[in-house]
Formats: C-alpha cells, sequence, structure tokens
C-alpha cells in the first residue's frame, strides 16, 4: 500500500531545529526577497515565507517592484543588497515578468548570498565536488528521501523536468550519493520513451508543471515518486477555495503501484520553505563570522 509522505510534519521537524539554533546566535538573521510583478500566487508564497521566517526568528526585508521594472532597476536592488552586511541571503521570487531575463537577473545575486543554491558558481562547487550550499530542492529531496530511510547507493532515479539547471544541480548532487540518473528527457522524448525510460526508475522526481500528467503508466511498482509540479488554477489568494494547487501526478492511479508519494498540496511545498530558511541560517553563519574575523584582524 502507498504510503503518503506528509511535507508539513517534515517542514516542523526542520524549522524547528532552525528555531534552536537560531536562539543560540548573537543577532538574528536577515533574508532579502524581492517580489516582481502583480502576480497572486508569488504574493502568497512571499507572504509565506515571511510568516514562517517570523516564527523561526528571522527577519525579512521586503522588496517589491511593478509589473513593468526594467533590469536595470532590479540589477542595481541586487547589487545593493550583496553589498549589505545586514543582509545574510537573498531570494529572488519566480517566476518574473516575461520581458526581464531571469537568468541574467537570479546570475546577479552573490553567490555567498543567494539561497536557492543555483547560482552558477555554486553548480561549479557541486559539480566539483566541494563544499556548497546545497540548492533547496536538492536538499528538500534528501530530506523525504532520509525520512524513508532510502539509500540512494544502487538506486536509479528519473528527473524529468524542463529545466537544465534542476537537473543538473539535482542530478549531480544524487549521483554524488549513489544514485544512477536516467536519461528521461522530458523535453526530448516522445511520451512512450519517457514512459519506457521513467518506468525503469527506483525513483521518480518530476518538475514538469503540467496537472496530472504522470499516471501509474511513468513508473513501475513499489517506485517512489517525488512531486515538484506545481499547477495552480483560479485564484490562490481566495480563502472560498477559488484558488486550488495541483501536482504533477494523477495520484489516484500512481499510488495504486507506488510505495511512497509526495502530495500536492502538503509535499514538497511547505519543505522548499524550511530547507530556504535553513540556508539563510548556514548562510548567516558564514557571513556573521566572516565579518567578525576581518573587523578583528
Amino acid at each position: 500500500m502507498c504510503k503518503i509522505i506528509d511535507g508539513n510534519a517534515l517542514a516542523d521537524q526542520i524549522k524547528d531545529k532552525i528555531v534552536k539554533e537560531v536562539v543560540k546566535l548573537p543577532s538574528r538573521p536577515n533574508l532579502a526577497i524581492l517580489l516582481v510583478g502583480e502576480r497572486p500566487d508569488s504574493a502568497l508564497y512571499v507572504a509565506r515565507k515571511e510568516k514562517e521566517a517570523k516564527k523561526c526568528g528571522i527577519d525579512t526585508h521586503l522588496y517589491k517592484f511593478g509589473e513593468d521594472a526594467s533590469e536595470q532597476e532590479l540589477l542595481d536592488c541586487i547589487d545593493y543588497l550583496n553589498k549589505d552586511d545586514l543582509i545574510d541571503g537573498i531570494l529572488l521570487q519566480m517566476p518574473l515578468p516575461k520581458h526581464l531575463d531571469a537568468n541574467k537577473i537570479a546570475a546577479a545575486v552573490s553567490a555567498a548570498k543567494e539561497v536557492d543554491g543555483f547560482h552558477p558558481e555554486n553548480l561549479k562547487k557541486i559539480r566539483a565536488g566541494k563544499t556548497y550550499q546545497i540548492p533547496v530542492l536538492a536538499a528538500v529531496i534528501l530530506e523525504i528521501l532520509n525520512s524513508i530511510n532510502c539509500d540512494l547507493r544502487s538506486k536509479t532515479v528519473a528527473l524529468l523536468a524542463h529545466s537544465d539547471i534542476f537537473m543538473n544541480g539535482v542530478g549531480e548532487i544524487l549521483q554524488q550519493r549513489g544514485a544512477t540518473i536516467l536519461p528521461c528527457s522530458y523535453d526530448k522524448h516522445s511520451a512512450n520513451e519517457l514512459q519506457s525510460c521513467s518506468q525503469q526508475a527506483d525513483i521518480v522526481i518530476t518538475a514538469v508543471g503540467k496537472k496530472h500528467y504522470l499516471t501509474a503508466a511513468y513508473i513501475k511498482p513499489e517506485a517512489i515518486v517525488i512531486d515538484i509540479g506545481i499547477i495552480r488554477e483560479g485564484d490562490p489568494s481566495d480563502k472560498h477555495g477559488a484558488g486550488k494547487t495541483f501536482g504533477d501526478v494523477e495520484s489516484k492511479s500512481v499510488g495504486k503501484i507506488a510505495s511512497f508519494l509526495t502530495p500536492v498540496p502538503g509535499g514538497v511545498g511547505p519543505m522548499t520553505i524550511a530547507c530556504a530558511l535553513r540556508n539563510v541560517v548556514e548562510l548567516y553563519k558564514v557571513h556573521k563570522v566572516k565579518i567578525r574575523h576581518n573587523h578583528y584582524s
């Protein structure tokens, strides 16, 4: 019988540890969040991040830009935050309006302050096997697998996604822990080819953003399925239920043959926030220790 992984419970465990760590610090960590545009879902997620950060003892600083914000405005703000010693971590809320170059703007964030962990310099460290700020999504996946005592050694993994950054960053980390990444390309393979590939995987991780596309036909019996896809319909800020969130996985059919499954909502989402806040604390420790060392040297 398939077991549903409770992301809220796992996130609470992570946040409990953050609180215990933060109370021992000489000052509060500080997180800057950049929100561009008027998307209600982005505004809602930023509000959740601010709320959870406050619970954990992390101060947040929100920088809001209009839908028509220029690239230079964002780059100037990021440059200011990169140089501000108060700020330990920087989060750029995605997606950005289409007229902006998201890759260029994200790369402008200092690798020493980037919370998500997908900065080009951090990816280079991952590939080189050096100490790095672990990407948030990779951290979430590892937490989920650890919670069910899954040893990645000898496991095969299918990563289904549109993003090369996701594929490379997460794939490298899982490989370093002994997993074999199968060549399942969502964008390059036909549906039949994709199914044939993913059916060989012990672990299927999907981040495509296509509502309920992943059915039982994509997985083998007893596979572990981690759903990172987020599809929103209606207004997600509507308290009366007009806004709903769905995942990539058609859970009714997948749940009949998978061994473990993360739900949407209530799976990866809350854990993403918790792991991001944990990264802020780690960046604080590196940043503030460096500041004190420079001050007294």
